[in-house]
């Protein structure tokens, strides 16, 4: 689909995007085993801030980490593709460039990991000293 600025705005053209987008989310899920760990631990963190009553901050915080982390696993992914696509032999540079994206996406996991610790941490504490 290609992209005119001159093109008037279209309100199907932009729910047409959603539709593409929910596409690309279906992709990632079906296609991406670590996206899918990823949705493992939001399962786990959603339930376990209602139990322990998270603040509205410490909800705010939690989801801008879940939503870093599915979309540095996402962009991820999308290199991967790119690179497997114009080099698919065996290539050094393409490996290094993969593994870059794939620290980025660790980066954000283990900083995501750091909060989640750091806000639940406390409130079990909390919950065992009765």
């Amino acid at each position: 689909m290609k992209y005119n600025p001159e093109e008037n705005f279209s309100l199907k053209a932009r729910l047409r995007s959603f539709k593409y987008a929910f596409t690309g989310i279906c992709e990632i899920v079906r296609g991406q085993h670590n996206f899918r760990i990823h949705l493992l631990a939001v399962i786990l963190v959603v339930p376990c801030g209602f139990l322990l009553q998270v603040s509205v901050l410490e909800w705010t915080i939690l989801i801008l980490c879940i939503g870093l982390v599915l979309s540095m696993e996402t962009i991820n992914s999308v290199i991967e593709k790119t690179i497997d696509l114009v080099s698919p032999g065996e290539n050094k540079m393409a490996g290094k460039i993969k593994d870059m994206a794939a620290a980025a996406v660790l980066i954000v996991a283990l900083c995501s990991a750091l909060i989640g610790f750091i806000i639940f941490i406390p409130k079990i504490i909390d919950l065992l000293k009765y």
